[in-house]
């Protein structure tokens, strides 16, 4: 039984599970108690094989996560920040998770809510979401990577103007920016958030876990480094029995069953 005090879990017997940030009353704001739940989430499922994807959304109606828990850091030091490495845990746990995570964005992703999305390995967004970096209005910067995140999928100008003036990017702009994968209707978002996460975890979880790698890998190499890096991940799949399966599925003309191994 997943019972934790910030997150809703629903596991799906598609091979996925969805993971409700669930602070309603404060729109979901990011704190140190709901990063140490979704942590250890993560670590009871990294290894778990009835878990292939992640869905992560927000509760409530107006937001994915609006922010870090102002309240929790106003009287903060800069000894204790540092010292507590304040956000490092979530962070740092979500970067090393092997398996696809997929943000369903619902409402605001603002700062910390921001941040949380791009940790995520594609962004799904409602009509109604909002992204930003407004952090500046506080008096402060970024802190769980956003101004890093941010310039890599919008580029230099959008980040740097979001970043410096606070303002928000609805979901039309995320998506012709490419900070959102697809826009959907709020209504259907989780649907379509649950059909593609059900796709993907249809796969070889050894191919998914290997294209997660080749894709991130893109961000942080040279392009002959990255290529190679791609080369030699292709090649080892042939080790695998799901290279054989789905190669003589495909050539057999029928759905394959993928067993991890």
């Amino acid at each position: 039984m997943d019972t934790y005090a910030n997150l809703l879990i629903e596991r799906h017997a598609d091979g996925y599970a969805v993971v409700t940030l669930n602070r309603p009353e404060a729109l979901n704001a990011l704190n140190s108690a709901l990063f140490k739940d979704l942590a250890d989430f993560l670590d009871s499922v990294e290894h778990d094989a009835s878990v292939r994807c992640l869905i992560l959304t927000g509760s409530g109606e107006k937001a994915f996560a609006a922010g870090a828990d102002i309240k929790e850091m106003a009287d903060q030091s800069y000894a204790q920040m540092y010292t507590g490495n304040y956000f490092a845990l979530g962070h740092d746990r979500i970067v090393r998770f092997r398996k696809p995570i997929i943000a369903a964005v619902n409402g605001f992703a603002l700062g910390g809510g921001c941040e949380l999305a791009m940790l995520c390995d594609f962004i799904l967004a409602s009509e109604k979401a909002k992204f930003g970096q407004p952090e500046i209005n506080l008096g402060v910067a970024p802190g769980i990577g956003g101004s890093q995140r941010l310039t890599r999928l919008v580029g230099k100008s959008k980040a740097m103007d979001m970043c410096l003036t606070g303002r928000m990017m609805d979901a039309a702009e995320a998506e012709r920016a490419g900070l959102a994968s697809r826009v959907f209707p709020h209504e259907s978002l989780l649907d379509e958030a649950r059909a593609i996460a059900a796709k993907i975890a249809s796969q070889s979880p050894l191919a998914v876990m290997a294209n997660k790698e080749m894709v991130n890998a893109a961000l942080e190499t040279t392009l002959a480094h990255g290529v190679q890096f791609e080369r030699r991940l292709f090649h080892s799949l042939f080790a695998f029995d799901d290279q054989k399966e789905g190669m003589s599925a495909f050539v057999e003309k029928r759905k394959p069953n993928f067993t991890g191994r």
